[in-house]
């Protein structure tokens, strides 16, 4: 039995510190927004359409 009340014990203190509290989930949903439109202003530059543009018209031009 004391052996129960122990592990149970060690368990508690253990879950009581994991995962993420509401201000942590801000913060990432926040860098997640962020990096996402980042990635969205780099993918529909003009630069980067052009040579995304290339690599389907070869890969077309290959598959026939």
């Amino acid at each position: 039995m004391r052996v129960t009340r122990t592990i149970v014990r060690r368990w508690r203190r253990a879950a009581k510190d994991a995962g993420m509290s509401t201000a942590e989930y801000a913060v990432g949903t926040v860098a997640a927004a962020a990096f996402a439109g980042l990635l969205f202003k780099i993918v529909t530059s003009p630069e980067v359409r052009t040579l995304l543009l290339g690599i389907i018209k070869r890969a077309l031009q290959l598959a026939g």
